[in-house]
């Protein structure tokens, strides 16, 4: 047997190395971007930035890897050309990572992991190194106007589709928040009855009404019920994390309708006394119609004042002597504590027309002349001269 050079025995010393392969070796370099590993190869192993993890917050090699330190990698080009061997940690974590990941799948495992990037359709997450895509429609089980709102936030979800070899790994969280709240709810509904009054914040404002988060589940607080009084629009009154005070109206199934009209605060207890007919009243005017204006006494309780009753002469519609918002006195003409009906005259509290038999009455008596003497024709047509002058 020939001898062999020297060059050649250190060749034998040297490990052989394939495409594909896991190698572990020493760091005996760290850059920034760049890794240089000993792996007890004739070349040094380099690992790049991009190959050692997909996490866009590792910037900087030399925060995250020190000399001396043991590291793992998968063999990606044994030579690429300038003699070095081309390894990735990422990679590797990767093929390791999607056994779990498959293991999870096929036992519909809870996991947990931190958005890494808010796309156009969805939320990508990962997992050791392994990309999991969450479409939009599966991110809760409401609609999400703005999906940045979970950017770099920890989430939890189930793997619903695994196909490693397309690269199609998708995520589900909509089915563990609608379980959660299924949770929350059926334990709030054993906790509470019709009746009761609890306090809540608002989650969400509507032209409808209100979503009130009661501890984990949610009451409908609609318009009808925010007030005794008219609400046109709920986003005036309500926003988003205001606390609340509200009684629980109605439990059907799973649907808990809310109201904040309390009984002993109904404006309507004592209306009989209040505005009982013949009493005179103050009010704000609240709206208009052709045939009248409506007057607001007390938050949830209006009261027609008729065009007819606005004034002696003839008005053709009340926007020709009234607005919204002036205040008005008027005399209870009538009220209907059954319908909620009460009716106004601003004619009642005018002094009525005086006619020519009072004017006479009026006039003082004369020692030489007698009362029967008076024209009371004569005063008659002085009184439509007098007027038709006005």
């Amino acid at each position: 047997m020939s001898e062999m050079s020297f060059e050649q025995m250190l060749e034998e010393s040297f490990k052989t190395i394939r495409n594909g392969e896991i190698v572990e070796g020493t760091v005996i370099d760290v850059k920034k971007d760049e890794i240089v590993l000993n792996i007890g190869y004739k070349a040094d192993g380099i690992i790049t930035r991009n190959e050692y993890t997909n996490d866009p917050d590792v910037t900087d090699l030399t925060e995250k890897v020190s000399v001396g330190d043991s590291l793992e990698a998968k063999v990606i080009k044994v030579n690429d050309g300038e003699g070095q061997v081309l390894l990735s940690c990422k990679r590797l974590a990767q093929e390791r990572n999607s056994e779990i990941l498959e293991a999870a799948f096929n036992n519909q495992e809870v996991l947990t992991a931190k958005v890494t990037k808010v796309l156009d359709g969805g939320l990508s997450v990962t997992v050791d190194e392994t990309r999991v895509f969450i479409p939009a429609s599966l991110v809760s089980d409401t609609y999400v106007k703005d999906l940045n709102e979970y950017a770099d936030k920890e989430i939890q979800f189930i793997i619903t589709e695994f196909n490693p070899r397309r690269r199609r790994i998708i995520g589900d969280r909509r089915t563990l928040v609608a379980a959660e709240k299924a949770e929350k709810l059926k334990a709030l509904l054993e906790n509470i009855k019709e009746g009761d009054i609890i306090e809540g914040n608002i989650k969400n404002v509507t032209t409808f009404g209100a979503f009130v988060d009661l501890g984990g589940a949610d009451g409908l607080l609609h318009i009808s019920e925010m007030s005794w009084g008219r609400v046109d629009n709920p986003k005036k009154i309500f926003k988003s994390g205001d606390k609340v005070r509200v009684f629980v109206k109605e439990i059907k199934e799973d649907k808990i309708a809310l109201s904040m009209k309390f009984p002993d605060e109904n404006p309507w207890n004592d209306a009989a006394v209040k505005y009982a007919v013949g009493n005179v009243v103050k009010g704000t005017v609240a709206r208009m119609t052709d045939f009248g204006a409506f007057v607001s006494l007390a938050p949830g309780v209006d009261a027609l004042l008729h065009v007819s009753q606005i004034a002696r002469e003839h008005i053709e519609k009340p926007s020709d002597v009234l607005k919204v918002g002036q205040e008005v006195e008027a005399k209870i003409v009538d009220f209907n504590e059954d319908s909620h009906k009460i009716s106004l005259s601003i004619k009642a509290l005018l002094e009525p027309e005086k006619k020519a038999e009072d004017v006479a009455a009026e006039i003082p008596a004369d020692d030489d002349a007698d009362v029967a003497d008076v024209d009371i024709e004569a005063v008659g047509t002085a009184l439509e001269a007098e007027e038709s002058e006005e």
